[in-house]
Parts: structure tokens; C-alpha cells; sequence
């Protein structure tokens, strides 16, 4: 086991990667305790998803950024490399041949930094997890 001597949380992998800090309560604040680089990014997905989505709520859920209708709809979260886009696996089903070009796995899309945002194909993704019901 390894102690983080920050927050003296313990974890299975020494130098484990993790938010030493109190986790987020509203988006504002998730993006702001974000690297300034990454933050732009975090911005352009939400605005897309608040346009989107207009009637769902904006909450912090699973520690992330989450749009709720009468369920969650969609999560997004910054990591080292990536954007996670978790709309749920029957969407990353769904989706299939239009996210070859992305890594994916059970119900998450990762978008790396380094390539252009897919804006158009993320409405889509979040209008059709709001119109089947399917959610993460």
C-alpha cells in the first residue's frame, strides 16, 4: 500500500495518479481546479451539452460533470491524456462506426488533447442517450 503524502489517502500503486483536493460541487468549480490549458476543452463539451440539452440539469455526479433529465444523461471528465465522455455502453454500441477513430470501452469514449473535438458527433451521442433513455 502507498500513502499520498498530501492527503494521506492509501493506494494499491505507489505514486497512484489522483485529486489530492475536495472534490468539486458545481462545474464552474471542476474546470477551474483544472489544468489552464485543459479548461477550454472542458468549456467547448459543456457548452455543447448545455445547448444540447437545454431543459436537463448542470450537476457534479460520480465526481464528474453530469447533464440529468430524469436520470443522468452524460458525464465528461478531464484526465492526463484524454476527455472521458461516458454516455453509457448502448450509446458506445450505438455509436460504433462513427467512434473508430477514438479509443473506447464499456460506456466511455476518450477523446484525446490532441486531435479536434467531434462537437457535431457529441450532441448527437447526448440527444440520443435523452430521447432512448439510455444512460451510464
Amino acid at each position: 500500500m502507498w500513502r499520498c503524502p498530501k492527503c494521506n489517502r492509501e493506494f494499491k500503486n505507489e505514486n497512484q495518479n489522483h485529486y489530492c483536493g475536495e472534490a468539486s460541487k458545481a462545474v464552474d468549480s471542476y474546470i477551474e481546479a483544472q489544468p489552464v490549458n485543459i479548461r477550454p476543452i472542458l468549456n467547448q463539451i459543456r457548452d455543447t451539452l448545455r445547448i444540447t440539452l437545454p431543459d436537463t440539469e448542470e450537476r457534479i455526479s460520480w465526481s464528474m460533470p453530469t447533464y440529468r433529465g430524469k436520470y443522468n444523461i452524460i458525464h465528461f471528465a478531464a484526465h492526463k491524456n484524454h476527455i472521458g465522455l461516458y454516455p453509457g455502453e448502448k450509446a458506445v454500441e450505438h455509436f460504433a462506426d462513427r467512434l473508430s477513430g477514438y479509443k473506447t470501452s464499456k460506456g466511455a469514449i476518450q477523446l484525446p488533447y490532441d486531435k479536434p473535438l467531434p462537437l457535431e458527433l457529441i450532441a448527437e451521442i447526448a440527444i440520443w442517450c435523452y430521447d432512448t433513455g439510455n444512460h451510464p
